[in-house]
């Protein structure tokens, strides 16, 4: 294949991308076979789901609040069923360290002493075609341990002898995105296919003879008939590969404020492969603004950075999640503790270092059996705060939370929420949202900005939040109607005070965020138009070099 033009088609999927280096030991025969396959069985169902997003989404915005679900109170009332007990390496689950599957990224991890890796193929990925392939051959290099990475300037990165890794947990693409390279009768793949059935084709008997197992997490879940799918599709694949079923494990993000009204269905529909959930902070209250965005002043949210996990909505979210799972005999797993240390700020990093501790420590007192963390330096943070609240124990799955009663109202009662929405936060929000797009257009889906480590998730609640603001014409704390002509103006001045630099992409990043946040017709996710950019973009520099070539 020699341009961005040809194509071929292997076991009925035609591949649309130039190669990448090391690609055919990803992109095996028997691979997209056992790929095709799982598509086949699956795709009609998939689009059938994904239009019953928007169903929902017309329905809560016509004001029906969602509730728990009435045709499914016998699987919430029946204590008889639990899921499957933990499996090896997810027993301990009290320090997890996220990130994208990148070559320093997951040494880094490896080294970092966490318990688990989330290896992140979705939030804090771009899905450009040699990430995807390069993600694949990482993490087998890594299972194999014969990865290695050495910069630029000569540094250099290798696993550690002197110490078990962490567990690997692979997060593969939500529903909604595609894998456009990949076609089988000229349409593209789920890109979550593509992510989990590469990895478990290659990886489930070497992760068993390691005493491991293929472990995900399956974000973007809204409802437990999505659960099922995914239950189907594991089901399928081990029948396949000849594994033993219950082998795979997955861990549900509930970072969908639809999926919150059925925590203990999801676990249900997922029991025989059923790990945990996880309580996450941005995705969620994007998902809130996004669903209830034209409802009016009452689920209008202050400044982002005011919105945290102590606010009574997402303390209801929190504790209902915990409750959902220690019933169920699933783990529950706690947020994002997205802070990078500044080691010329001696101060700065202690302010912040305190903050995760005392974030951790709510989560542990709550019940929480682990957490999340984005850089290495707080794995001991972390770990010492559920050390002290765990002690010798592994879980807290003999804590039962029956002190806390479901309550469907209290999930999207916002009423209470304290804080102010800010001329400060709009500017915060332009700036942020537009400086992650940026990163995200040159490959890079995780990025550190004002000493935090950002991912789709934020540039979503960014755009999401100014979004609302102007069509419900929210109030800033000084009085100031919020309109689109004034998030233009300081939109004007934010980008100019953005550092340039060479072939910076900050002109369609700007473009980008501008499509998503001010047009009329508010986008499901900004990463589908930003991929479409990006393919195209793909497509005309591929013809350049033809031209020239020619």
């Amino acid at each position: 294949m020699n341009s961005f033009t040809d194509s071929f088609t292997i076991n009925g999927i035609t591949l649309t991308a130039q190669p990448v280096c090391r690609q055919g030991e990803v992109l095996t025969p028997d691979a997209l076979d056992f790929v095709a396959k799982l598509h086949r069985a699956t795709a009609e169902r998939r689009q059938e789901l994904m239009q019953a997003r928007h169903a929902r989404r017309a329905q809560i915005a016509s004001g029906q609040d969602p509730r728990f679900l009435p045709e499914t109170e016998g699987i919430r009332n029946d204590p008889n069923w639990r899921v499957a007990p933990p499996a090896p390496g997810l027993e301990d689950r009290r320090v997890e360290i996220t990130g994208p599957v990148d070559r320093k990224m997951t040494i880094n991890a490896l080294n970092s002493g966490a318990k688990v890796w989330l290896a992140d193929m979705e939030d804090s990925s771009t899905p450009t075609w040699r990430n995807v392939i390069k993600g694949q051959l990482n993490l087998t290099d890594a299972l194999e341990r014969r990865i290695d990475f050495t910069t630029e300037e000569g540094k250099e990165y290798k696993l550690r002898t002197d110490q078990e890794l962490p567990t690997i947990v692979v997060r593969p693409r939500g529903w909604h995105l595609p894998e456009k390279h990949m076609l089988i009768d000229g349409k593209p793949i789920a890109g979550g296919i593509v992510d989990f059935g590469l990895y478990f084709f290659h990886n489930a008997r070497r992760l068993l003879a390691q005493g491991r197992g293929p472990y995900f997490y399956l974000p973007k879940i809204e409802n437990h008939l999505e659960a099922r799918l995914w239950n189907d599709i594991f089901i399928l694949a081990q029948d396949l590969l000849g594994i033993p079923q219950g082998t795979i494990r997955a861990t549900v993000l509930i970072e969908t404020i639809t999926a919150a009204f059925e925590m203990e269905e999801i676990l249900y529909e997922l029991r025989d492969h059923a790990a945990g959930l996880n309580a996450g902070r941005w995705d969620y209250i994007f998902s809130l603004i996004k669903n209830f965005r034209t409802r009016g002043p009452r689920f209008v949210l202050p400044d982002r950075g005011q919105v945290s996990m102590t606010q009574p909505f997402m303390r209801s979210y929190t504790e209902q999640l915990v409750r959902a799972c220690h019933r169920r005999g699933a783990m529950a797993i706690g947020g994002m503790a997205a802070a990078v240390p500044n080691r010329k700020d001696e101060a700065a990093n202690t302010a912040s270092f305190e903050k995760v501790r005392a974030d951790k420590t709510r989560e542990a007192n709550d019940g929480f059996d682990g957490s999340w963390v984005a850089h290495p330096d707080l794995v001991p943070v972390c770990r010492e705060v559920f050390d002290g609240v765990l002690g010798s124990r592994p879980n807290q799955l003999d804590r039962s939370r029956e002190d806390v009663t479901p309550d469907d109202r209290a999930l999207i009662d916002v009423s209470s929420t304290e804080g102010s929405i800010t001329e400060q936060g709009i500017r915060i929000n332009i700036e942020v949202g537009i400086r992650y797009i940026e990163s995200w257009l040159r490959g890079n889906g995780a990025v550190a900005i004002h000493n935090l480590m950002e991912d789709a998730a934020t540039a979503e609640i960014s755009r999401s939040q100014l979004w609302q603001w102007i069509h419900s014409r929210a109030i800033t704390d000084s009085g100031d109607v919020i309109t689109r002509e004034w998030v233009e103006e300081l939109l004007d001045e934010e980008f100019a005070r953005l550092e340039r630099f060479d072939d910076d992409r900050f002109t369609d990043a700007r473009s980008i965020f501008e499509e998503v946040t001010l047009a009329e017709d508010f986008p499901t996710f900004l990463t589908i138009p930003a991929y479409a950019r990006f393919l195209t973009e793909a497509k005309e520099e591929a013809s350049k070099e033809e031209l020239i070539a020619a």
